[in-house]
């Protein structure tokens, strides 16, 4: 059966040294464009509620406790 896929007979079936080396090749711009993008402020948020939501329930737990 002849290997058309790479002509040096260094196929890989899973495609993952390719995608690897378009990686490699891609260079640093792609995950500095990916960095400097603004962030959303809805998971900031979300864990400045849920970390107010557990300080209350810890709150009310212990007024319970000593009541």
């Amino acid at each position: 059966m002849a290997n058309t896929q790479d002509p040096q007979g260094n196929y890989d079936p899973a495609g993952s040294t390719q995608m690897f080396r378009a990686f490699v090749d891609e260079g640093p711009q792609g995950r500095q464009q990916a960095a400097a993008a603004p962030t959303s402020s809805g998971p900031r948020i979300g864990l400045i509620v849920g970390v107010v939501v557990a300080v209350a329930i810890v709150a009310a737990v212990a007024w319970l406790a000593l009541k």
